[in-house]
Formats: structure tokens, sequence, C-alpha cells
């Protein structure tokens, strides 16, 4: 099932890296009345599992599982099917681990939501970590080619196998926007306001960006949950991302 924002609100995924479930329900508590998700990535899941998931759900808040699945075609599909079943509705697998795994993990999917009644779930396929450079794509992964390149030839792969979207910086967005059906997913895994430090990521952008590059989703995490003020904070991307969907609108 693609979901699309329908609001500058439901554009923003705020990362939960934190590592105890008291400061996550205490950041959900605060902001999930000015983000649209909260993402859940290794450091809840290795410490305390799908009761992480439950305390969302607790909330009303809702989950993006940042999983990156990324093994053999059978290992994959079980984890997705119990995600499915868990009631996990978006969530993302590496595409580097090749079409047969891709396209196998959206099958099991829909086929294991059809079974229990429920919606098919949104699944994204991440191109290239946003901490990765053209360095290290080039020397250690020996990739012969351009990070731009790289990226958009996994996007094809992505949709072709079945995906509804990738996770790709904006910069790459712009090629991936041309190059896919309208209704298709791009999420921006690394964005960061104009007034907000860069921290360990490379490949890094603002609201502004991300919207005007045809991204529909953008996560940010230290920007919010490090600021003095988290609210204010949220409040001030939130007016960046619809002063960018006006000028957006404007130009059409």
């Amino acid at each position: 099932m693609i979901i699309k924002p329908t609001c500058a609100k439901d554009r923003i995924i705020l990362a939960l890296d934190v590592d105890n479930l008291k400061e996550a329900r205490d950041l959900v508590r605060e902001l999930k009345d000015y983000v649209g998700y909260f993402k859940i990535g290794l450091p809840l899941i290795v410490n305390y599992g799908f009761e992480a998931f439950r305390l969302l759900e607790e909330l009303g808040a809702k989950c993006y599982y940042d999983c990156k699945f990324h093994d053999i075609p059978h290992t994959v599909q079980k984890a997705a099917i119990s995600l499915v079943k868990n009631r996990i509705d978006f969530f993302n697998v590496h595409i580097q681990g090749g079409s047969k795994m891709v396209a196998s993990v959206v099958r099991a999917a829909r086929a294991a939501a059809k079974s229990i009644g429920v919606e098919p779930p949104t699944i994204l396929g991440v191109t290239l970590l946003s901490s990765f450079g053209q360095r290290t794509l080039t020397e250690e992964l020996c990739v012969d080619k351009n990070i731009e390149s790289y990226v958009l030839q996994l996007a094809k792969v992505a949709e072709e196998n079945g995906l509804d979207g990738v996770v790709a910086s904006a910069e790459e967005a712009r090629k991936i926007r041309k190059c896919v059906r309208e209704d298709f997913i791009i999420l921006c895994p690394a964005t960061r306001p104009t007034w907000a430090s860069v921290n360990d990521q490379v490949r890094v952008d603002t609201p502004r960006d991300a919207v005007l590059a045809g991204v529909d989703y953008m996560v940010v995490g230290r920007p919010i949950t490090m600021a003095e003020d988290r609210i204010v904070a949220a409040k001030l991307i939130i007016d960046e991302i619809e002063s960018a969907m006006d000028e957006l609108n404007n130009n059409l």
C-alpha cells in the first residue's frame, strides 16, 4: 500500500535513535502531533524487539521500521512475513540484496497481508547509505560508477521488482523522479535544516532541497531530538517544508 503524505507534518519521520524505551516514550508523547512517523532502527530493536513497536501503537503514533534487510531471499521473506503479522506496515530492504530478494520479499509480504486481511505493507528500497561518499563506493566497494548513476540504477531495480519507493538523497531524487511512476515514494534519509550540524552524514539535504527535488518523506533526527526546544525545532522544519511546497506549486 503506497502512502503519500498529505501535509507538511506528515513528511517528517523522526528518528528514535535512542537506546531505551523511556527516552523513546518521552519523545513520542512530546512530538507525535508535530511529525508524521517515528523511525525505529537498530538501537531500540536490539534492546527491546517488538516491544518498541507496541510502544508506538499504544501511544497512537505511526511507525517506519528502518530494518534494512539484506540477506538471502528466503531469510528476508520470513522476516517480512513476521513484520506483516505484527502489523508493521512501513519498512525497508536493501536493493543491493538483488532483484530476486526484492521481488520475493514483495510477493511474500503481500501474500501474508492478504492471508490475514490487512492492507499490504509499504516497502522501500535502500539505495546507498547516506554515510557513503564517492571514495567509499569506488575504492572500497569497487563500483565503477558515480553515486548518482549507481543510485539511479538501483531505483530502477526497485521499481521493476515491485517496491513502493526508495531511500535516496535529494540530489539523487531529482533524477529518480524523472524516471519512475508518479506514485513512487522517495524518502530522504539524512535531512538537516540549515541551522543544524551535519554530524556523521556525508550526503545531507535541507528540507527545502528535499521538497524541491521531489522527495515525499524526510528523516530528521538530532536537529529535533537534541534541540533545546524540540517542539520549536519541529515547527521550524514544518515551516520550511510548507514554504518549499508553496515554492514548488508556484513553479508548476
